[in-house]
């Protein structure tokens, strides 16, 4: 399977969604389009430079959190939801050019046609010295499901796996066309039942610098920790700013 794009959704609940789109509007310096859906409930965020890879979309239950969309050739589409089923994925909805599914742990995914996508924004410049990228999605999973979704994800991709110092941390590494790092984080504890979930995940230069910017957005900074500090934007979802190049983003994760 050849995959051409990748798009990362915030899912936000009703409640947050406006003051969640306009937060991330600004990290990122982007435009909003034109509102979608019967509902007006999806959007996509257009960057200054490049083609768009981050997209919005208001949902009716739930906390919210991260979704992603893989871009195949449109003929593709069914044949590489069938592959993901015999890997040990469940559809969950079907229609023209776009196959909704849920990996082996819960997470959700989608698999839709590509529509020439091709650019990489760069990293954005900041008042503070500091540049920055919102670039990685860290999917959650389970500690019980961990080790069966890695593998999932590796065979129905076909990306190599690259060694961490940290056990709980695994990254793939995706072509570098693509706009969206993937990396796999094992939680220490999980309900029984809790399905995979995920978060976004920013590049920068400076972590103080850039914690101090979103702050001043809005955001809460929730903890720190050595390479990364947890964030909580307005709308209630967390998502981590990383001391990672975002021009090479491979920084190692110690």
């Amino acid at each position: 399977m050849a995959i051409r794009w990748a798009t990362a959704f915030w899912d936000f609940p009703a409640d947050g969604f406006e003051s969640g789109v306009a937060f991330w509007l600004k990290v990122t310096d982007s435009t909003l389009s034109a509102r979608r859906g019967p509902d007006g409930e999806f959007a996509t965020l257009i960057p200054a430079a490049g083609d768009p890879y981050l997209r919005v979309q208001r949902i009716r239950d739930g906390k919210g959190g991260s979704h992603l969309d893989l871009h195949v050739d449109e003929v593709e589409v069914e044949a590489e939801a069938e592959r993901a089923i015999g890997l040990g994925a469940s559809a969950v909805y079907r229609e023209p050019g776009l196959v909704v599914l849920r990996s082996p742990a819960g997470f959700a995914f989608c698999l839709v046609g590509h529509d020439g996508q091709a650019v990489v924004p760069p990293p954005l410049d900041w008042p503070g010295g500091q540049r920055s990228r919102t670039d990685q999605l860290c999917i959650d999973i389970p500690p019980q499901a961990f080790d069966h979704e890695l593998a999932f994800w590796q065979m129905f991709t076909g990306w190599r796996q690259t060694a961490t110092d940290a056990r709980e941390f695994r990254r793939l590494l995706p072509p570098p066309e693509l706009p969206v790092q993937f990396l796999l984080q094992r939680l220490d504890l999980a309900e029984r039942g809790r399905s995979a979930t995920a978060h976004m995940d920013l590049a920068c230069t400076d972590i103080d610098a850039e914690t101090e910017r979103h702050v001043g957005l809005g955001a809460e900074a929730v903890r720190r920790h050595h390479w990364w500090q947890v964030m909580r934007d307005p709308a209630g979802l967390e998502y981590c700013i990383t001391g990672r190049d975002p021009e090479i983003d491979l920084h190692p994760i110690t």
